[in-house]
């Protein structure tokens, strides 16, 4: 038998809708050759979910979103229900929970089935229930929220040290700062030159410097050797001082200040008149006395000079002489 031409132009065409219908029905989540059953989950928004995004158990699909539409609540306010429709033999029990995610950076959507407790599995048109992860967008405005409060009253900061800044920089404090630092600028300058200065006397010292240093390393090499003796001396007065501790030289020196307040307290005394010494030293009338007897005692000696038979009689044959006239005694003045 002949087949026509017109009728394989027909079986083809009648293939080729059966495979669009097929594959636009895979693209939507209707497998039409697999075994499948469905579940609910009622979303209070989505959030970028879409009709074929994937349905996840520990990150392996098992089925996949088949269709989204809105539901009005007893409240009057409106939900979305999300109908999955499930592609492989999985158990999963009842109250799991339906989480809408992230899967990857770009933004893509995915629903993880999170397993409960129960015992019990669902069947085919059980409702899961639903939760939405927080988006990347919900994520970064609220890591933001605090950094934008923060940069908002660091701003207000500024801006108020700024106003203050601005105040208290006035023209005559702006005058004050240049020649400050116009001061500053000079006195960099002039430690430059006393560096320099400092450059050029170290260059020419340096045999001087050297030799110093030279016998300041033999110094102390000598008193690294000598460190013995050292320490000895320093024993020495170290016992010495204890022994000075250890003696009555604090009493000595007492009894000397005492000596000392009491030959102040005499020379006080003298110096004012009173007792023997003070009267002999502040009173002249026995120093006049002594002057005018020591004047007689002198006129009385150039008498005996002159006369000594006045006052001496020999006689070598016992003759009597007259006797001489007795000569006037010497008159002391009071």
């Amino acid at each position: 038998m002949k087949i026509s031409k017109e009728f394989k132009i027909g079986i083809v065409v009648t293939s080729a809708i059966g495979l669009f219908i097929w594959g636009f029905n895979f693209l939507k989540g209707r497998d039409l050759f697999s075994h499948k059953f469905e579940l609910y989950a009622v979303y209070p928004k989505i959030d970028g979910l879409i009709e074929a995004n994937p349905l996840l158990v520990n990150g392996f699909k098992i089925g996949q979103v088949n269709n989204i539409s809105l539901m009005k609540q007893p409240n009057g306010e409106y939900a979305v229900l999300v109908k999955f429709l499930i592609s492989e033999e999985v158990k999963i029990p009842k109250h799991s929970i339906a989480k809408a995610i992230s899967s990857d950076l770009l933004g893509s959507k995915a629903v993880e089935i999170i397993y409960s407790d129960s015992k019990e599995y669902v069947v085919s048109g059980d409702t899961l229930y639903a939760e939405n992860e927080e988006g990347l967008k919900s994520a970064v405005s609220k890591q933001l929220t605090p950094l934008q409060h923060k940069a908002e009253g660091l701003i207000s900061s500024i801006d108020s040290v700024m106003t203050v800044v601005q105040f208290v920089l006035n023209d005559k404090t702006r005058d004050n700062l240049n020649k400050s630092f116009e001061s500053i600028k000079k006195a960099i300058e002039s430690l430059e030159q006393t560096a320099y200065k400092l450059d050029d006397l170290v260059a020419s010292e340096k045999t001087k410097i050297s030799a110093i240093l030279t016998k300041l390393n033999n110094l102390a090499t000598m008193l690294d050797n000598d460190k013995g003796k050292i320490s000895n001396i320093i024993n020495n007065f170290s016992t010495l001082s204890d022994s000075l501790s250890k003696s009555q030289l604090k009493s000595a020196i007492a009894n000397a200040d005492k000596t000392l307040k009491e030959l102040n307290e005499t020379m006080t005394q003298i110096n004012s008149g009173k007792g023997t010494i003070g009267k002999l030293m502040k009173n002249d009338s026995l120093y006049n006395h002594l002057n005018d007897a020591s004047a007689d005692l002198d006129k009385l000696l150039i008498d005996l000079k002159a006369n000594p038979g006045r006052y001496v009689h020999v006689s070598v044959f016992g003759k009597k002489e007259k006797p001489a006239p007795e000569p006037k005694p010497a008159t002391i003045k009071p």
